[in-house]
């Protein structure tokens, strides 16, 4: 499932970032070599890393 449309960021990316230390979705964006555009994937995104850093 894609996370960011902007990015072409698919939700697997953004949990082996969170998974690899990153603890906001700007820290997730940065370590996998962008930045959001419009921004709408940042709440998802931030779900995502939430769910991961529970499950750790």
């Amino acid at each position: 499932m894609f996370v960011c449309v902007c990015n072409a960021l698919r939700e697997r990316e953004v949990r082996e970032a969170a998974r690899g230390g990153a603890m906001s979705a700007c820290q997730a964006y940065r370590a996998l070599g962008c930045q959001a555009k419009c921004g709408q994937c940042v709440p998802f995104a931030r779900a995502i890393i939430d769910a991961e850093r529970a499950a750790a």
